[in-house]
């Protein structure tokens, strides 16, 4: 398990932009699995929106983005290299995530060619699927 300082030395990432708070676990180049605990207090809820905060479906693919990063930055050779986003496909959002929920996010590595690569993502909130799809990446010094 790592918590946030442990991620902190993985990924370049923080706040408020750090999306995860814990990284259950990790398999360098392959996989990792962590979590988001979302809370009233987040910078977004202000604006989005007031008197009915949903968390943005755009940041709950970064909060998957970030922890495929994981899977990916840990690895030595890539290790002090930034992942950045080449494309979101076939993402779908099926629930609203709120404050109180605690987001489980998946990232399985699929395809890697050179310094790009495609992480297939599950978002899960008490094992309801709340976001699915594919995230491309781009490894840059």
């Amino acid at each position: 398990m790592l918590n946030k300082e442990e991620i902190k030395k993985i990924i370049p990432q923080r706040e408020p932009f750090l999306m995860i708070d814990e990284i259950e676990e990790y398999k360098p180049g392959e996989s990792a699995i962590g979590y988001k605990n979302v809370d009233e207090s987040e910078w977004y809820f202000k604006g989005h929106f007031p008197g009915n905060p949903i968390m943005p479906g755009v940041l709950i693919a970064e909060s998957l983005a970030q922890t495929g990063a994981i899977a990916i930055l840990s690895m030595e050779e890539n290790k002090g290299k930034n992942a950045l986003f080449g494309g979101i496909d076939k993402m779908k959002f099926k629930k609203m995530v709120t404050p109180g929920d605690r987001i489980k996010l998946e990232v399985k590595i699929i395809k890697r060619k050179g310094p790009i690569g495609v992480g297939e993502a599950i978002a899960t909130v008490e094992d309801k699927i709340v976001a699915k799809g594919e995230l491309t990446f781009a490894l840059i010094q």
